[in-house]
């Protein structure tokens, strides 16, 4: 893919979602097309788009709202990429078999094929985000999927906390690392919300320095049972800077890359040349116990 022009333009959707699965779809495919308008040729949605934040509970009943990838939604993403000549990463509840369910992200290419598909790796479980009761740990490791618009390396929410997951994903050859995300504080707690929302924040950026690529994160808004997502969906530049960011409401940003932007951040900043890669076995290990 070395014909690649010198910039890609990259759209997030920020949205909310309510208990209708097809008014999400229907809302998310309408804002997926305003950011075309606008000249996106890479479109990112939040995380389980289609419906809300489902994970605050354990309930079998949620388990009809998976679908198999291909299936009816991915279809409907298809036939829009392929409409508006653009890539679209759309985060969606699989169902790989009958009992077997992941969490992931499926790319449709400018042409409307299944360029790839990730399927989250960290999986949380925590008060109001019960996601090992539904979803299977991924097991496509961490790729970089070249679409006809850019290589992308996709990764899902709770992933983005994770320095290893970044890292092997550029060294996949990603020029960017996409998060689609349903990130908020528990209406318990607002008081951490600014702490939270900047920790978040500070983690994405690092992830761009050490790994010198872009990085977007995109975050749904609204209060959700006992969740209130915070939306402020934003995107990092290969050096750190936040370079767009939305605020708390429904948004649609597009940002132009410039791929230039990537060798000049690791020549200036060269961590991959200076890697000690000769002393990192230890990762491999779930902790060191005083060896």
């Amino acid at each position: 893919m070395s014909d690649l022009p010198p910039t890609f333009r990259l759209g997030l959707v920020q949205t909310h979602a309510d208990e209708d699965p097809a008014s999400n779809v229907e809302r998310t495919l309408a804002l997926i097309d305003e950011a075309a308008d606008r000249g996106a040729e890479v479109v990112v949605t939040q995380e389980l788009f289609a419906s809300r934040y489902f994970c605050q509970t354990e309930d079998d009943a949620h388990f009809a709202l998976a679908e198999e990838v291909p299936g009816p939604l991915t279809a409907r993403l298809a036939a829009l990429a392929q409409a508006r000549g653009i890539a679209i990463v759309g985060s969606q509840f699989e169902k790989r078999a009958p009992g077997l369910f992941h969490n992931t992200a499926a790319v449709l290419d400018v042409d409307g094929s299944l360029a790839g598909r990730y399927r989250k790796m960290h999986i949380p479980d925590d008060p109001r985000f019960f996601e090992k009761f539904y979803f299977t740990p991924g097991d496509l490791g961490f790729q970089s999927i070249d679409t006809q618009a850019a290589r992308l390396g996709v990764l899902v929410c709770w992933d983005q906390w994770y320095p290893e997951a970044a890292r092997l994903t550029a060294m996949a050859g990603a020029e960017v690392l996409l998060y689609p995300t349903a990130i908020g504080t528990w209406t318990g707690e607002r008081e951490l919300q600014p702490a939270q929302h900047d920790a978040w924040r500070t983690m994405q950026r690092s992830h761009a320095i050490a790994n010198g690529v872009y990085v977007a994160a995109v975050n749904r808004i609204g209060r959700e049972g006992e969740l209130e997502f915070w939306g402020r969906s934003f995107v990092v530049a290969p050096d750190g800077t936040v370079i767009a960011e939305a605020g708390t409401e429904e948004e649609v940003l597009v940002v132009e890359c410039e791929r230039a932007a990537i060798d000049t951040a690791r020549e200036g900043w060269p961590f991959f040349r200076d890697r000690r890669v000769d002393a990192y076995d230890d990762l491999g290990k779930r902790w060191r116990d005083g060896d």
